[in-house]
């Protein structure tokens, strides 16, 4: 017989959702579902209704709590989205929030362990026992498991972010817009100090998220300081030693020569390097975001790799024959042609410069660095965290304040609906590679068309590109005349194909573009490779 209760009349009736004895073998599976729902989806009703009221009362004004909480972010998440990110990434906000995902995760699986007790599986039929054990398995997994999974991507995150990013106050924009210096550092065993073979500039409208990157030349030579430039002191008249005097060996000597002209920096060359970018481009450089090339291709795994369309071939720079400038022929080469890079392809065909110009190189990098930005999406972040956060903690070095991470991250998700707008400072934005633009720039030249295409009017955005105006005809660059270093002749090109329509290029193999490197003629893998600078994210 079951247990009875007695209403306020002197009723008696048996309550089979607290006493299932008397209840049917239907009935108490049933209410052995609705329990687990109840804990499912109001966490504490179980326990308020066939358990331990005053557990049940507490677990539900937690409950209660929770959902105002959800309830708060969503609406941060549509009104202020930057405090929201703030939180979510300051240190001591990330460490409670952790905390107390941590503490929901062990409620919500005891709260699923006493609705178990409660629905006493002894009284269950035996051939439905192992479906409420299951269920109840499978539901603790995606409850606790859940909160759990989030604490630990919260411990993850802090973590990284207190390893890449610096301790300060956030910064405001500069006219409008953020303006910082990502640079591909190169620290071989063979070189001194860090030599940056990749300088850019991202550009970021602090309203809309627009990007625009400008890509600045290794060999550019009398980059000007502004007068409030420590180096002003030390080259008043711009970096102008001569041929030396490139613009990515700024970073070795002042760290080696001038580090006491930039008190308290961490980096003294990076600062030196935000100095000379300002004076290239005529505007305030507020950070600086160093990336190893040699760990950038973990980076890039972690993403899932990146889609590019690339335009040309792209050889794989081999080993450097010993006493000579020259290297060995390629150890392999990329093709043309829309394809998704992993790390080893895409670091190679960001750094490649062989039988071309470095300005074609730079056209590349912009192109990784636009696809980088176009596939970094929410989704890729949270399905690939993990190995993401541990790439970047190993490969990025920066100067941004860790407090500004809400008002980026609020701008990265604007710049999603904008394209990434490209100049480069050197061919084919800015005269031809024989024009000898980058030994001599014309700085005021270059901070017009800045100028101009950070705040294009319509009509300027209709007219002709004044680079091509510079260029003549706008086409590629000139391929560099070197020599073939070989009287042998060059092998013949594929037999022309009856199928090509007369005026279009015959197409190029990677045998025959091999054969040309193994014989040295350069010149004419110059010729052939001059459109790989061509290339769009895909």
């Amino acid at each position: 017989m079951g247990r009875t209760e007695t209403n306020a009349s002197g009723a008696v009736f048996t309550d089979p959702v607290r006493y299932p004895q008397s209840a049917s073998p239907q009935a108490r599976t049933k209410r052995a579902f609705i329990l687990l729902l109840l804990t499912l989806f109001l966490p504490g009703s179980a326990q308020i209704v066939a358990g331990d009221r005053r557990l049940g009362r507490r677990a539900l004004q937690v409950t209660f709590v929770v959902w105002a909480a959800v309830i708060t972010v969503l609406v941060l998440a549509f009104t202020n989205r930057i405090l929201l990110v703030n939180i979510f990434t300051n240190g001591w906000s990330s460490f409670l929030l952790m905390a107390a995902l941590a503490l929901l995760a062990v409620g919500w699986a005891l709260l699923f362990l006493n609705t178990f007790r409660i629905i006493r599986p002894p009284l269950l039929q035996r051939n439905v026992r192992p479906a409420v054990a299951g269920a109840l398995a499978v539901l603790m997994v995606v409850t606790s498991g859940g909160l759990a999974y989030g604490a630990w991507l919260l411990n993850v995150s802090r973590q990284t972010f207190g390893s890449i990013f610096a301790s300060g106050p956030a910064f405001d924009p500069v006219d409008g817009r953020y303006n910082f210096l990502l640079l591909g550092g190169d620290a071989g065993a063979d070189r001194t100090g860090l030599r940056p073979d990749s300088m850019s500039v991202f550009s970021v409208d602090a309203k809309t998220g627009e990007i625009v990157t400008f890509g600045l030349p290794r060999n550019l030579q009398n980059a000007p300081f502004t007068e409030d430039s420590p180096l002003w002191r030390v080259y008043p008249e711009g970096y102008n030693c001569g041929d030396e005097c490139i613009l990515n060996s700024l970073y070795p000597v002042v760290t080696e020569q001038y580090a006491d002209l930039y008190p308290g920096s961490e980096d003294p060359g990076a600062e030196a390097m935000m100095d000379a970018a300002g004076g290239i481009l005529g505007l305030e450089i507020q950070s600086y975001v160093i990336v190893d090339m040699e760990g950038f291709s973990q980076l890039i795994d972690a993403m899932g790799g990146v889609k590019i369309n690339a335009g040309g071939w792209v050889p794989i720079t081999a080993g450097e024959i010993p006493g000579t400038n020259q290297h060995y022929p390629p150890d392999g080469w990329i093709a043309p042609g829309p394809q998704t890079m992993d790390g080893y392809t895409a670091l190679w065909y960001a750094r490649s410069r062989e039988f071309v110009t470095d300005f074609h190189r730079i056209e590349r990098q912009q192109c990784v660095q636009q696809a980088m930005v176009a596939q970094l999406d929410p989704t890729t972040l949270l399905t690939r965290f993990q190995a993401i956060a541990s790439a970047g903690e190993q490969v990025v070095h920066t100067d941004i304040p860790q407090d500004q991470l809400g008002s980026f991250v609020d701008l990265a998700l604007k710049s999603k609906d904008h394209e990434v707008q490209r100049m480069t400072i050197g061919p084919p934005d800015f005269g031809t590679a024989a024009d000898n633009f980058a030994t001599y720039p014309d700085f005021g030249l270059i901070h017009a068309r800045v100028q101009e295409k950070l705040a294009p009017s319509p009509a300027a955005a209709e007219a002709p590109d004044a680079g091509a105006a510079d260029s003549g005809d706008g086409a590629a660059p000139a391929a560099p005349e070197e020599d073939s270093g070989s009287n042998e002749p060059a092998p013949e090109a594929p037999a022309a194909d009856p199928t090509v329509p007369e005026g279009q290029t015959q197409e190029i193999t990677e045998e025959y573009l091999q054969e040309l490197a193994t014989i040295g003629d350069a010149a004419t893998l110059s010729t052939l490779l001059d459109n790989n600078g061509n290339c769009s994210a895909g």
